[in-house]
């Protein structure tokens, strides 16, 4: 009886919260996933996307299936800050949020295109993408603003490939990160803001990343799905 291949499944900010539920999320006797985390590299430094793809090639055995590029960074970058200290904030939110991640999409696609096999890109972007963020955070915005564009573009550019393309809109969610900004931005006033009354646990973005790698429908490429609990509503 013939054995299918596994599927090989490489994802980024896997240590915790939602990038570790995902993980869970899609283990299975039908998957082999590499999750990667700061651990294996900074995001920052520009030189490590391409290092982290050549990982993922030689520890999957030169495949890769699924793309799931969920490392972020959330970063205060007052507007008052000096004019360095500002640029260098900014410039690294774009590099780690959105840079890192398009290089890591674009290995995806060229993979995909040499093989002839297709593939599939989910990005986890944000709320902010929509409705903007806190007046320190211009840059979180304009990073998950960039990866939903950027995903559109995927989707419609390689769609007749076989290359499909989502992205993932989360509001709250409870991680580490989420609640230190609640307590910072005074967490009543913002759960008041959720019609749903609470933020989004990790588990539910990543039944939604399972439902994108595994069984979306290839029509629906292009789509950006929200999890916001009403929050913001298009």
């Amino acid at each position: 009886m013939a054995t299918h291949p596994k599927t090989h499944i490489l994802v980024t900010g896997a240590s915790r919260g939602i990038g570790a539920s995902i993980v869970a999320a899609l283990g299975s006797d039908d998957t082999e996933i590499l999750p990667l985390s700061s651990k294996d590299g900074d995001l920052g430094d520009p030189a490590v996307p391409a290092l982290l793809w050549q990982t993922a090639l030689s520890r999957l055995d030169g495949r890769v299936d699924i793309l799931i590029n969920n490392a972020g960074v959330f970063e205060a970058n007052p507007v008052e800050a000096a004019d360095d200290v500002w640029l260098e904030s900014w410039n690294r939110t774009l590099q780690v949020n959105l840079t890192a991640s398009a290089e890591l999409c674009r290995r995806a696609v060229l993979h995909w295109q040499a093989r002839g096999t297709g593939g599939r890109i989910i990005n986890i972007a944000s709320r902010a993408a929509h409705r903007g963020d806190s007046p320190a955070h211009w840059h979180y915005a304009a990073s998950k603003a960039g990866m939903v564009a950027m995903t559109k573009t995927i989707a419609r550019a390689y769609a007749k490939e076989g290359i499909y393309a989502f992205a993932i809109c989360p509001g709250f969610t409870m991680t580490g990160m989420a609640e230190d900004y609640l307590e910072s931005r005074g967490g009543d006033k913002l759960l008041a803001d959720i019609p749903l009354g609470k933020v989004a646990d990790p588990e539910e973005v990543a039944a939604i990343a399972k439902f994108c790698a595994l069984d979306a429908p290839p029509s629906m490429t292009g789509a950006v799905l929200d999890v916001n609990g009403a929050s913001y509503v298009r």
